[in-house]
């Protein structure tokens, strides 16, 4: 098929590079003129494990384009994909001025019958927003359909997940538009929906607030078990056993971050309050999330006995691993922290300094772990990368000028840690 992508950040970047890796003929548009010079070298906007290789691939195959010439892209296509952005306002409201401007696009390049897919995450109603732009701006009486297509993509396995989604959600107005998207989508062989097209934008922001629930949860546990001397990781695989609960997004810590749950969580309950629904359980997990870093830093606080003067290594920047993505991610918020009482900084990720580097200009990025900890009084995990799994730890103790980490993803065993020689704290674990 002839497919257009509108956007090329992670989602619909790496869509259109699936699109065409599975045969079709892909031309993404972006209105960022030096994101899509960039695209057209081969070098990419983001970090995504696989990602690179797979566009590079099909750009060779000229299975795969990239443009800012919107008019083109709507007019050879088929099928055309939404996958703009959708940030949230200071009131919570989901911002679609980036989907209005993408219909009206579509709209004025109309040129014969064509599906339009919103793959963004976007309130409820959203697709009858897009088909109401698109007839005020089509300057040609032609049929369209609009459809909701939500990613479930995880930033870090992107490429994975798109190409064996645990399901396909088809919100399509007529069974025969449904079916155009499940021919598109046979080839993965993956369990299909399809509904109407409010339910299909209500399953996204449902399960992503479900799995932000699961996260403040167990975080919330977390907090118990350190006062009552119970142990999170025993009380989470206990739990976990269980088929009806399940052990994915039960990892006590500092709290979820990026650019899915912490907007998705304030734009659903806009959407509720709009509706006349109270949510009060979503208030309460944003609650029990905004406190992670202030419960993280008041730890290390009191067993270092402040942060004035003290160099903290920092290890992980961005919001989860294998992404370089640092939206909303915790070490932003607690770098600032530690910095406005008086500490000194050394951070390290192994993908994500430059991006930090824009948000966090004024401290001391180190090369690798080994020089975060030099001479530091306290290293602090935000990330849990795996190469900090595998570090040399005996290493990172003599580097230090007192070996003390503060575990705020708990990747380390405690017994070992201690046994290492390091003092040693961890989330709802002693």
């Amino acid at each position: 098929m002839n497919i257009c992508v509108i956007g090329t950040g992670y989602v619909g970047l790496v869509t259109g590079a699936v699109f065409a890796d599975l045969g079709n003929d892909v031309i993404c548009v972006d209105n960022d003129k030096e994101k899509i010079e960039l695209l057209n070298k081969g070098i990419m906007p983001i970090y995504e494990p696989g990602l690179k290789e797979i566009v590079q691939n099909n750009v060779e195959d000229r299975r795969l384009t990239f443009t800012t010439d919107i008019n083109k892209g709507v007019r050879i296509s088929e099928i055309i994909f939404i996958c703009v952005g959708t940030p949230a306002k200071n009131n919570g409201e989901t911002d679609i001025s980036y989907i209005e401007e993408a219909a009206k696009g579509i709209g004025k390049a109309l040129n014969e019958y064509k599906i339009i897919v919103n793959k963004s995450t976007v309130p409820i109603g959203t697709g009858d927003f897009v088909r109401e732009i698109i007839e005020k701006n089509k300057e040609k009486d032609i049929n369209f359909d609009v459809v909701s297509n939500p990613e479930f993509l995880r930033e870090g396995s992107a490429i994975q997940d798109t190409l064996a989604p645990e399901r396909i959600v088809i919100g399509a107005p007529t069974k025969e538009v449904a079916m155009k998207l499940l021919e598109l989508y046979a080839t993965l062989g993956r369990p299909m929906l399809i509904t109407d097209i409010y339910s299909a934008e209500m399953i996204k922001y449902a399960s992503n607030t479900f799995l932000a629930m699961k996260i403040s949860f167990i975080n919330k546990i977390a907090n118990i078990c350190e006062s009552t001397g119970a142990n999170i990781s025993d009380v989470t695989k206990g739990i976990g056993y269980d088929s009806r609960i399940g052990s994915s997004f039960l990892n006590a810590g500092l709290g979820f971050g990026g650019s899915c749950f912490p907007k998705d969580i304030k734009s659903f309950l806009h959407t509720a309050k709009k509706f006349g629904h109270d949510f009060n359980l979503l208030n309460s997990v944003i609650e029990i999330d905004n406190n992670r870093a202030t419960h993280f830093m008041n730890i290390i606080r009191e067993k270092i006995g402040g942060f004035k003067g003290k160099t903290i290594g920092i290890l992980g920047l961005s919001f989860k691993p294998d992404t370089d993505d640092m939206r909303d991610a915790k070490s932003i918020e607690i770098i600032k922290m530690m910095l406005s009482e008086g500490a000194k900084i050394k951070a390290y990720d192994p993908v994500a300094i430059e991006n930090a580097k824009k948000i966090i200009p004024n401290i001391e990025y180190a090369k690798n772990s080994y020089s975060a900890a030099y001479k530091a009084d306290a290293i602090a995990i935000i990330t849990e990368w795996r190469e900090f799994k595998l570090l040399n730890m005996e290493k990172i103790k003599k580097e230090m000028k007192r070996p003390v980490i503060f575990d705020g993803r708990n990747i380390y065993d405690p017994e070992k840690m201690r046994k290492t020689g390091f003092e040693y704290y961890s989330i709802g674990r002693r």
